[in-house]
């Protein structure tokens, strides 16, 4: 099969696309590269995937619509996974305009060059920050989820909506997927556990947000990724409901959590870090930022009902592959 995945220079699209093509398919890559953290990880992974002639690469901004819709033309895509995206619930108080263009206008040139160049799938990466203030846990699909508490959330919400606005429109199947803390190797420098593992190596205090309390949804990269690849082959139906579905009434659209379901506490979660490192963390325990929420947990009946039950690598296996990425990429 042909597939369109955007954002394969980031963490989840990089591990996507290389289960792509290991499993034989062709990709079409496509990533601007900013320099929202590291530009020579992002390089390095673009490296790693170029090694396959199945990959054509395509460095582009979301914003640029006119080569945005030659890379789909041209791509003849079944598939298209939109992941790109501008990142991180706390960079986005302090620049709002690159979520703004990337998460918002990019997308909507998306959707408009999909016009013309319709896939059998559009999956659009969304994320647990849109359930913002809902208290409700788990979190499932069909709960509200219009009290965001960052601009990511209010981006990635608006996108949500922006897509079944399109799928009505022009009856393409489209599943919004929302993901939840993913974490593995080749993991974001301003993600926790790179953060953790980081000044844990380097002898330095790891600051916990929430003094260590809130809790989190954590989803190991491989088994989310496995998860996608299965929810490409089941594109939402109109009159095809499963019993807990947020399909909709009036366009073959769904939203979907894609988590295990099982939250643990931050503080937990480094403890983990402390076994696979064996070394102690020097803990400095802060309390909530602002725009972050206190705990999330995912209602996986849909997800399960939808492609059967999702990997669930444990926690310490999880973070023992990412410290020995870590150890083998930076203190060579």
């Amino acid at each position: 099969m042909r597939f369109l995945v955007t954002g394969t220079a980031g963490f989840i699209g990089f591990h996507l696309a290389r289960r792509l093509l290991a499993d034989g398919h062709d990709v079409t890559g496509y990533d601007a590269v900013t320099d929202y953290y590291d530009v020579s990880l992002k390089r390095t992974r673009l490296a790693l995937l170029g090694e396959h002639a199945r990959f054509t690469p395509i460095e582009a901004r979301l914003e640029d619509a006119e080569t945005l819709t030659s890379a789909l033309a041209n791509a003849q895509a079944d598939i298209v996974v939109h992941l790109a995206a501008q990142a991180g619930v706390r960079y986005s108080i302090e620049h709002p305009q690159s979520y703004v263009q990337s998460n918002l206008v990019g997308t909507a040139n998306l959707l408009e060059a999909l016009r013309q160049h319709p896939p059998r799938h559009l999956i659009f990466a969304s994320t647990s920050s849109v359930y913002g203030g809902n208290t409700q846990m788990p979190f499932a699909e069909t709960d509200a989820a219009d009290q965001p508490v960052s601009l990511y959330a209010a981006t990635k919400k608006a996108g949500e909506a922006m897509v079944h606005a399109h799928a009505h429109l022009w009856q393409l199947p489209s599943t919004c997927v929302r993901f939840f803390t993913v974490y593995g190797p080749w993991g974001r420098p301003d993600m926790a556990l790179f953060k953790f593992v980081e000044a844990m190596l380097a002898g330095r205090p790891i600051d916990v947000y929430g003094h260590g309390k809130m809790q989190r949804d954590f989803s190991f990269v491989d088994d989310v990724v496995d998860a996608l690849i299965r929810i490409g082959a089941r594109p939402p139906v109109m009159g095809e409901k499963l019993p807990h579905d947020s399909l909709s009434g009036v366009a073959p659209f769904r939203s979907l959590n894609v988590a295990a379901g099982e939250p643990l506490e931050l503080i937990d979660f480094m403890r983990a870090v402390e076994r696979a490192t064996g070394m102690s963390a020097q803990l400095n325990m802060l309390p909530v930022q602002p725009g972050d929420v206190v705990a999330t947990q995912s209602d996986t009946r849909l997800l399960t009902e939808l492609i059967g039950p999702m990997h669930h690598t444990q926690v310490e296996d999880g973070v023992g592959r990412f410290v020995e990425w870590y150890r083998g990429h930076y203190q060579k």
